[in-house]
């Protein structure tokens, strides 16, 4: 008889509480005076935890094509702007060949990217060309190289001293966009760096350390918390543990698999994802 997943079901309760909120907060809500109209952030929510769902169970999915043991995903629930850590699955059994490793590495990222791209443009439809904050500071996102250019064919060019202000939808497409592009950074046991066994094997260790010292390159030059992001990766280890059958090849469709991959991770790499944007009064 198969077990309830109890942990399962309550992190992904507690995840779509805490996107719920942040959504809600995007709307201007209050939800500790108000938390009635927590709900004003479902669109928000439902889309965000679509995205992460359709990224997970196709890892979930491939696992199973390929007769490996995998846990169903594990959501993270986090008070932060986007309301969560993303999710993951624990993989109970060694991966067997390359492509396996391929198709598992790979069909997350994909996955989520499509329904991000869908995301993006049905919210940048509905978001707004309004006047820049003329006080204060305030955070504002960065662009990717397919969010920028959505945003412009979706838009038009946006005049100085106007900002975009993102319907819900649209920022859970870009936070899509920066989860995807995370997990196809090409170092250790990331989406990126199975992707990177796959197609590199044993060259796989060195490309992960030379992306590692770009990371951190970036944080002094770009963003700080790129530098965060690389001593995380350090931690975790920039080594991949080898596959079962390591003597069967690659297949040409997977490696074709591989670069569409690459692709995705440039078109949705942010260099610098938060902005704090300063505007005299």
């Amino acid at each position: 008889m198969r077990k309830i997943p109890y942990l399962n079901i309550v992190l992904f309760v507690l995840t779509f509480i805490s996107t719920l909120t942040v959504g809600a907060m995007h709307e201007g809500i209050n939800v500790v005076e108000e938390p009635l109209k927590i709900y004003k952030g479902s669109s928000f929510s439902i889309t965000l935890l679509l995205i992460l769902l359709f990224h997970e169970f196709s890892h979930y999915l491939a696992s199973k094509k390929h007769r490996i043991e995998a846990s169903l995903p594990y959501f993270i629930p986090a008070p932060t702007l986007f309301g969560t850590f993303g999710a993951v699955i624990k993989m109970k059994a060694p991966i067997t060949t390359k492509n396996a490793l391929m198709d598992i590495g790979a069909s997350g990222p994909i996955a989520g990217f499509i329904i991000s791209v869908a995301a993006t443009i049905i919210g940048l439809s509905f978001s707004k060309i309004m006047p820049a904050h003329d006080t204060a500071n305030f955070i504002s996102l960065g662009d990717s190289l397919l969010f920028s250019g959505l945003t412009r064919a979706i838009l038009g060019t946006i005049p100085d001293n106007y900002n975009v202000f993102l319907h819900p939808v649209a920022f859970a497409g870009w936070i899509g966009f920066f989860v995807t592009s995370i997990n196809l950074i090409p170092v250790g046991q990331l989406d990126g760096g199975h992707i990177l066994y796959a197609l590199a094997g044993e060259k796989h260790a060195a490309f992960s350390k030379l992306f590692i010292g770009v990371m951190f390159i970036m944080g002094f030059l770009l963003w700080d918390g790129w530098i965060i992001w690389g001593v995380l990766l350090i931690i975790l280890g920039f080594r991949h543990p080898p596959v079962v059958y390591s003597e069967m090849p690659l297949a040409p469709k997977r490696k074709l698999i591989g670069w569409i991959s690459l692709v995705i991770f440039v078109l949705t790499f942010t260099p610098i994802p938060v902005i704090i944007a300063q505007h005299a009064k």
